[in-house]
This record gives structure tokens, sequence and C-alpha cells, in this order.
């Protein structure tokens, strides 16, 4: 099957690789589409994501949809045809959770997670012609969901989690900080909860018009050095950019809730904190999702519409060309998809 594997910094190929072998308790899943997230472009420039240093060649993508081609002998309640999204996490390891996290499975201390080189050996990805799946991880597709809105499902489920993370947000004034892939979906989640006005600031106008038709309603040009908005009740900083943080925090009102879905820099960061002080404002972390990728599936069915996000499609064997769209701010991508049928 043809495959894509990043074999180091700089070194993406397109190759022939070895078809899966169906276990009695595993399903065949025939990818049809792969949405390219910001930790597939960063092993292809720099060989590492977050603290995941790649050591050995690793088939790519964890946003993937297809249909089922293979059932192994000991699992029901599927069938070959059947069109399915995949939840990318496997936990591993006997670990006790506090009782208090109890159903954050986000939270499990091993995971393995489809395109990651946390482990070893590293988690293939499903940016492949096929990939064998447990039959837990299949999330099935309803015929109002197309498999290449399917393959949206993880990162709309990190979004999902970022804005629950905030807690009830039903009539509450939003800022939305980085209008990425994930900020853009965070816009959405934030609407179909119920909030109440969705700031969108970035200093990408073509990652503004997105934000816009994910529902935002009003939008903030930072490269055009228009300010943040005053005493929002909540901030998603989907940005990940540590400069940016002291605005958002300033931005903030008294008794406030600051979500942090964009991933930080490794390392020091520096900031200005203050304001988490003197304000009261509780400061949040949001790490990928627990089910959420279900909630996504139910809201694309009832309407939720994702396509402003697929800003580029690509062939699988022109998955250079795509990585590199994807990794440019000045593309005008937003989420860049590969077709890997």
């Amino acid at each position: 099957m043809r495959a894509v594997v990043v074999h180091a910094a700089k070194d993406l190929r397109v190759e022939d690789v070895p078809d899966p072998e169906c276990r009695p308790d595993q399903v065949i899943v025939a990818m049809e589409w792969g949405g390219i997230c910001g930790s597939d472009t960063a092993y292809w420039k720099t060989g590492t994501s977050g603290t995941a240093v790649l050591k050995d060649p690793l088939i790519l993508g964890h946003e993937v949809a297809g249909h089922i081609v293979e059932v192994g002998s000991r699992v029901s309640g599927v069938e070959v045809g059947q069109r399915v999204t995949v939840h990318p996490a496997t936990l591993v390891g006997d670990h006790t959770m506090p009782e208090e996290n109890a159903g954050r499975t986000n939270l499990w201390p091993e995971v393995r997670y489809f395109g990651s080189a946390a482990f070893q050996p590293h988690e293939p990805g499903g940016f492949s012609s096929l990939r064998a799946v447990r039959p837990e991880q299949l999330r099935p597709l309803p015929d109002r969901v197309s498999t290449k809105e399917g393959a949206l499902a993880e990162p709309f489920g990190v979004a999902i989690h970022a804005v629950r993370r905030a807690g009830d947000v039903s009539g509450r004034t939003v800022l939305v900080n980085g209008c990425g892939p994930i900020g853009a979906l965070a816009v959405a989640a934030a609407k179909a909860a119920g909030a109440g006005r969705v700031h969108a600031a970035d200093p990408s106008a073509n990652a503004l018009q997105v934000a816009r038709a994910m529902g935002a309603d009003a939008l903030i040009s930072l490269a055009g050095g228009e300010p943040l908005p005053a005493d929002v009740e909540v901030a998603i900083e989907a940005s990940g950019a540590a400069r940016a943080l002291g605005g958002v925090i300033s931005a903030v009102r008294r008794g406030g809730v600051l979500v942090q879905v964009g991933n930080l820099p490794a390392g020091e960061v520096a900031a200005e904190l203050g304001n988490i002080v003197t304000r009261e404002i509780d400061y949040r972390g949001s790490y990928r999702f627990v089910d959420e990728i279900t909630d996504a599936i139910t809201l694309m069915e009832s309407g939720v519409d994702v396509s402003p996000l697929m800003t580029h499609r690509f062939a699988l064997d022109d998955a250079q060309e795509a990585f590199a769209v994807a990794a440019d701010r000045d593309s005008g991508s937003s989420k860049v998809m590969l077709r890997l049928a």
C-alpha cells in the first residue's frame, strides 16, 4: 500500500509499505481522507512534535476517515463497507488514575496516538491506503456526514473539549485567539454551545474569514493592530504563541476563564501573568479530548458546516506539496486535506 512516511526532518516520502494484517480482534479500514495537522508538519519540518522526537520512519496522520474492508473473526457489530472515522488513542500501561480524574482518559499517563513518535516503537498514523484498527476506536459516520468531513471529527473534538473546559458558555462573551483549524473549530463549538458573542482574533485575514464562516460574530485583525476586546468572560487561546499570552490574559474579565488549547513551545515561556492573580482568572489547560470526537460527528450531522475549514486538497502522491502548503502561513490554507484512497 501507499503511505506518507517521515524519515527525518525535511525528509518526507510517499512510498510503498506492507499492507497491514487483520488480527482476529481488529478491522481494516481503507482510508479515504486525511487532514494535515500542525504536529504532522512539525515532524516534517523539525523531526519533533512537542517533546516527541522522531527516531524511526513514521507514517503520519491522525485526522482520518474511510470505510471498513475487512473484519476480524472475533469482531462483531461492524460490517464491511461501513463508513467510519477513528479515535486515534490507545491507552497502554497498568496505571491507577486519581479518583477525581476518573473518565478523563486523555490524562492517562501512557497513550499511543496515531502518527506519534512519543513512544518506541512509534505508533503509525493513518495517512496510508489501509490501517488496522481496534473496533472500539471506530466511530460510524451517519449518512449526512461525508468521510471528508468525518476526517475533521478529531480536531473538532479537540475544540469541543477546549470549550467544555471553560464550563457553561451559554450567553457568554467568548474570545478565540488564534484562528487556525483548532481556533476556527472552537468558534463553531462555542456557538453550538450557546455562546452569546464570539470574537475571533488572528494576524491572518484568510484565517479570520474562515473564523467568520464558522460563526464568529466579530473579527479582530492583530496584523492591523486592532486591540483585543476588554472584559470577555471566556477566552480560548488557540495560537500557542507565548507572546500572545499577556494580551489575552488582560482581555479576560475579573473572575473569568482562560483555556489554553494552543500547544505552547517546549521550554520556558516568558509571559506577564500578574493579571491571573489580581483578576482571579482561572487558567485551564486543554489536552486532546476524551470522546468529544463522537459529539463532533453529532454536531456535523445536525448541521454544523466544517467545509469552510477545508481550503485545499491534494492526492496522496502529492503529499510533499500538501505539507508545504499546510506549513506556509502565506498560502491562505486552513485545513489541507489529503485524498488517501
